[in-house]
């Protein structure tokens, strides 16, 4: 997609044939920080909604989902504007997740689930993934439509993102603004000419990569500030300093799932 075309409406057509928006607002509250995730989620996806968010990323490992689907139904806004995604535990069963997924949110349906992080082993990821097909009620082995990653400028996973690219996979990118840790000497000068935040530059990264970030913050100015990203956009010489910071595995700031063979 051109840098300029991109809005805050902006949508990624899936393998399956939905649309799921460009920007996500992520409610991993209490990882990485001291807070407590029952009482900013409903707080802070209201205030997401309210802003224009209209893509949420869950878990059940978040432990507030309820939260989540309170927020969506008191923002006044129709189910099928927001989309929402969560995943299935670590040790979770696939059916029984969904179901206790579902009725945790207290919806008819999620948008998007994934499994939060996948298995040692290529047949332990597969059976969860297949688990997973049987509760769609979906035949056969299809690919995934969304991955989702640690991704920003010292962490790009190139070829996860090669493969995801080939095979017409979604690519979301958690820690996308690296937990705050936003004084990198290049991301400063970058954020300066361009009159912009450290994170607006790197939120700006992804989009420009075209990633879907997932933004996390219960500060209502910060969960404004992350959207105004579509004002500006980064030049070649921008993203070609950006991406000169990779520093492959050595750059994850988080838990990465190419760490699980």
């Amino acid at each position: 997609m051109a840098a300029s075309a991109l809005t805050f409406q902006s949508t990624v057509k899936l393998l399956s044939g939905y649309e799921i928006p460009r920007l996500g607002f992520g409610v991993a509250y209490g990882f990485g920080k001291e807070e407590d995730p029952l009482e900013l989620t409903k707080p802070g996806v209201l205030e997401a909604l309210k802003v224009g968010y209209r893509h949420i990323d869950s878990a059940q490992l978040y432990r507030n989902e309820r939260e989540v689907g309170e927020a969506v139904r008191e923002s006044g806004l129709k189910r099928e504007d927001v989309f929402v995604t969560s995943k299935v535990p670590d040790e979770g069963e696939p059916l029984a997740s969904v179901d206790a997924s579902l009725k945790a949110l207290g919806f008819d349906y999620i948008d998007l689930y994934l499994i939060h992080s996948p298995p040692a082993g290529k047949e332990n990821r597969l059976t969860k993934y297949k688990a997973l097909l049987e509760a769609k009620r979906e035949a056969g082995l299809e690919l995934p439509s969304v991955n989702q990653v640690e991704l920003h400028p010292f962490c790009q996973q190139r070829p996860i993102i090669e493969y995801c690219n080939k095979h017409n996979i979604a690519v979301e990118a958690y820690c996308p603004v690296i937990r705050g840790k936003l004084d990198d000497p290049v991301i400063v000068d970058i954020a300066k000419k361009h009159g912009k935040e450290p994170a607006q530059v790197l939120l700006r990264w992804s989009l420009q990569h075209d990633l879907i970030p997932l933004v996390r913050s219960s500060n209502p100015a910060r969960i404004l500030s992350n959207t105004q990203i579509y004002d500006f956009a980064l030049d070649e010489d921008d993203v070609k300093r950006l991406d000169a910071l990779d520093r492959g595995a050595e750059g994850a700031i988080s838990w990465n799932p190419i760490d699980v063979v």
